[in-house]
């Protein structure tokens, strides 16, 4: 266990130091939250089961019986929390003798930006394995299954038959590439087949393609065309762009759907804050804690290429 003393600050014993740098640092706003809804929850885990629904109806003939249909439970998604914790400890000697306040109070902040960081590099290594399939979900395919992925190649129906959320063939980030997507999510399907009614939401990107992102989003016309021709694209997203930083693939894009009970973050434990002194060392602890964790039940609420 590493001991914070007063070896490890030697120049914060004395005066004459203009400034401690290295820690006080800018911050992005919460990001995690563009690409989960959250919930609380008050178990060790919690379990999505998604269930099979009707077909079609049968043309039934004067007289006849009616054909009876049935729907069954399917694939089984767990949320097992899991617990994150850091800390650090410091001397007792240090804390009196510190005459800039460099250990203590600004080492408790930065071990809440700690925990901030850890929380945002869980929650998007989802979408950062979301074509690796040593990652899959509850039907046992990887988040985005398409042939053009590099990932499961289709998503299975528990009555039945398969489907995509992704495209064909792989491509960049482009206005072409986004009225696909948005074609092809249209034509999204329940479990038996019948037409859903899902629609794109918002554009989640890394920051590696804001650039590309902001001309096709903030052009009226066709991008990168003297055609008097509308952008039919940027009124079919009502919650824009959303970059994310912590995505590590410069060119793999998603978009996320209405489709209720997709990508989720459970809070078992919000982080938590403490402090504590050692009896026989005066040694004072501080320390972080946190339980949560990060997953999707229906992929049908993303749509993701992988880029060309």
């Amino acid at each position: 266990m590493g001991i914070i003393t007063t070896g490890s600050f030697a120049k914060a014993l004395y005066p004459g130091v203009n400034a401690w740098y290295g820690k006080a640092y800018g911050e992005y706003p919460v990001e995690y939250t563009d690409l989960f809804d959250t919930f609380k929850s008050k178990r060790a885990w919690e379990e999505d089961v998604s269930v099979s629904s009707f077909g079609l109806a049968m043309q039934k003939s004067e007289g006849a019986g009616v054909q009876y249909d049935s729907e069954q439970q399917g694939f089984l998604t767990r949320y097992t929390h899991v617990e994150y914790a850091l800390g650090f400890v410091i001397t007792r000697n240090m804390v009196e003798d510190d005459q800039y306040e460099v250990v203590g109070e600004r080492k408790a902040r930065g071990l809440a930006f700690s925990m901030r960081q850890t929380k945002e590099t869980i929650a998007a290594n989802v979408y950062n394995r979301a074509f690796n399939t040593s990652y899959v979900g509850g039907d046992a395919a990887t988040l985005v299954a398409s042939a053009g992925g590099g990932g499961s190649a289709t998503h299975p129906n528990v009555a039945g038959g398969t489907w995509t959320n992704g495209p064909s063939t792989a491509s960049d980030l482009s206005e072409a590439a986004l009225e696909q997507a948005i074609i092809d999510i249209a034509k999204f399907t329940n479990d038996r087949g019948l037409k859903i009614a899902v629609k794109p939401q918002k554009i989640i990107i890394p920051v590696d393609m804001w650039a590309e992102a902001d001309k096709i989003m903030k052009t009226e016309y066709e991008v990168g065309t003297a055609n008097n021709t509308v952008n039919v694209v940027r009124s079919k997203f009502p919650m824009g762009v959303k970059v994310n930083h912590y995505l590590t693939d410069t060119d793999a894009w998603f978009i996320r759907t209405n489709c209720p009970h997709g990508m989720k973050h459970w809070e078992r434990r919000a982080d938590d804050f403490s402090t504590d002194g050692d009896f026989d060392t005066d040694n004072a602890k501080y320390k972080a804690t946190a339980r949560y964790s990060f997953g999707w039940s229906d992929p049908r609420q993303i749509y993701g290429n992988p880029g060309a």
